[in-house]
């Protein structure tokens, strides 16, 4: 969709209506009927950080491989109201975005008008930019959790997008192929991700991150035999040069006292009292689950123009989801806020996070290991 045509999605963090209420409950429990889980929190699969152990599992077990996307993790849920197809997004805090527009269609294969239930896609929405420099926002789908109803979890992850293109992508793609006119009313367009063989390392930096209409920011490596797992799962391995591995805490600002001067107490002022136009001590926190709750982990180095730019947005700033970095000098700096979700990481992510930092798996190491993985991929097949 370009936009000025941009009538359902305005930006990918706030794709549609977001359900509140009974409403969200009930969707949260129909999908939670649907996959046949006890619990109605968000059953997406989450990376565990690439260390260097892990080039020996790509040496051992056929995975996968495909850019990871610089855009907003979502499900999408293809479902039915009164007999009408609807669609809903589903973002990492469980909400719910319906997709207010009545043209996004996916039909049944040789059933033009009829359209698919009960389905749940895994993947990435991003803004793509067209040769033409206008803007299209793509949802590109990396995994297929159920089908008409069908649960595919447990299936191989080559089974799951087998059905999926088959019975979904291909059909879809050849009703826009077949009246193209359609094309200017979509809140956005599906595509498949591009998935590689592990050891095509080299092609995935030299040839298809360059030519992405996206932005990138790492790797993913999904492993091909096991099944879909909610939650942690450490057979999808996220990839990210060293210093570009990030964690996510919720920050704590609070400032020093300042004693009251000669002319403070010449207008009265003699307690001592907050300095807001200092920059904050900024505490980063994470998340240690149960009981134990959010506990302090570090602290954020904040550079006068930062808090400036931070204070000029007139946003609440106090107790936010931050995504943090680590500088040469080995300090927490930061890099956006992360409003996309409701917790920091988990302790054990972020034990993950700091054990890749610490072993430093770079974007040569993976080249170097790469003959190495297409070595035990053809003894194995």
């Amino acid at each position: 969709m370009e936009e000025e045509q941009s009538a359902a999605i305005h930006s990918i963090d706030e794709p549609g209506l977001r359900a509140e209420g009974d409403v969200l409950r009930g969707m949260r429990q129909e999908v939670a009927r649907l996959l046949q889980r006890n619990s109605p929190g968000f059953p997406g699969a989450q990376p565990v950080s690439f260390a260097r152990k892990h080039i020996e599992e790509l040496q051992r077990e056929d995975y996968y491989l495909c850019e990871k996307s610089d855009g907003i993790r979502y499900l999408l849920y293809a479902t039915e109201d009164q007999g009408n197809e609807i669609h809903y997004l589903i973002d990492r805090k469980n909400d719910y975005y319906f997709v207010n527009n009545g043209n996004l269609h996916f039909p049944l294969p040789n059933k033009e008008q009829e359209f698919h239930r009960d389905t749940i896609l895994d993947g990435e929405l991003v803004v793509d930019t067209l040769p033409n420099g206008k803007t299209q926002f793509t949802f590109l789908v990396f995994d297929c959790l159920a089908l008409d109803g069908q649960i595919l979890m447990s299936r191989d992850l080559s089974k799951r997008l087998g059905y999926f293109r088959e019975n979904l992508f291909v059909p879809y793609k050849s009703l826009l192929a077949k009246y193209p006119e359609e094309r200017q009313y979509q809140p956005f367009f599906v595509e498949m991700k591009d998935m590689q063989l592990p050891y095509g390392i080299e092609a995935m930096f030299k040839d298809m991150i360059p030519k992405l209409r996206h932005g990138n920011d790492g790797l993913i490596f999904t492993c091909l035999k096991s099944e879909y797992k909610p939650g942690t799962d450490p057979h999808i391995l996220k990839w990210k040069d060293a210093d570009e591995n990030s964690i996510d805490f919720k920050w704590r600002l609070s400032w020093d006292k300042i004693e009251p001067d000669a002319i403070d107490r010449a207008e009265g002022i003699t307690e001592p009292y907050t300095d807001w136009e200092a920059i904050p001590h900024v505490e980063l926190l994470v998340f240690h689950g149960g009981q134990g709750g959010y506990q302090p982990f570090a602290e954020m180095h904040l550079e006068e123009s930062e808090w400036e730019t931070l204070k000029s947005l007139g946003d609440p700033l106090n107790d936010r989801i931050v995504e943090a970095y680590m500088d040469e000098q080995k300090r927490w700096r930061f890099s956006r806020f992360r409003d996309d979700k409701t917790d920091a990481n988990h302790i054990s992510t972020v034990n993950s996070v700091i054990d890749s930092i610490r072993d430093g798996v770079t974007k040569d190491d993976l080249l170097a290991a790469a003959a190495s993985i297409r070595q035990h991929w053809k003894a194995r097949h």
